[in-house]
């Protein structure tokens, strides 16, 4: 594929899979904090290998166990929902963590993105990316629209 492909590693002990994935052509890994095994370490094979590297909080994780990766990092994704299935409705609280991460990287003058991934409609997208959100992970948003297209169309022109 010529396209971007960013794959988000939620399993357990993702150390053992980062070489497969990218091997396969990933161009970047995305990884659980809350996962087992050395953050830095899986954050440096990536980048060893001349690819992008991110790390995903679920709803319960603080932004600030963040902010020591941050200068290492491509893109942040502040999971919105808990992880696993889709429809579910967008946790508020999610902003809070958006706006933290967006200071901080501001503060540092870092060039990593944050990405959000749950819960992502067209009604609620225009305040996740005033919090600081770059990328919207839209997935019901958009295959359950009666339009898809449209649907892509109104969340990228926000």
């Amino acid at each position: 594929s010529d396209g971007f492909l960013d794959v988000h590693l939620m399993i357990s002990q993702p150390e053992k899979y980062i070489d497969a994935f990218m091997d396969a052509g990933a161009d970047l890994i995305n990884i659980h904090l809350e996962a087992e095994g050395d953050m830095e370490a899986m954050i440096a094979r990536v980048k060893s290998r001349g690819k992008k590297a991110a790390l995903t909080i679920k709803p319960a994780t603080p932004a600030e166990v963040l902010f020591p990766y941050l200068p290492t990092l491509d893109m942040v994704l502040v999971m919105s929902v808990e992880p696993g299935f889709g429809g579910q409705s967008f946790m508020p609280a999610s902003l809070d963590k958006v706006r933290a991460l967006r200071r901080e990287i501001d503060r540092l003058g870092l060039d990593c993105l944050i990405e959000i991934d749950g819960g992502v409609n067209l009604k609620n997208a225009p305040e996740i990316v005033a919090a600081g959100t770059d990328i919207l992970v839209a997935g019901s948003a958009v295959f359950g629209a009666a339009d898809p297209e449209d649907a892509i169309r109104r969340l990228k022109s926000l």
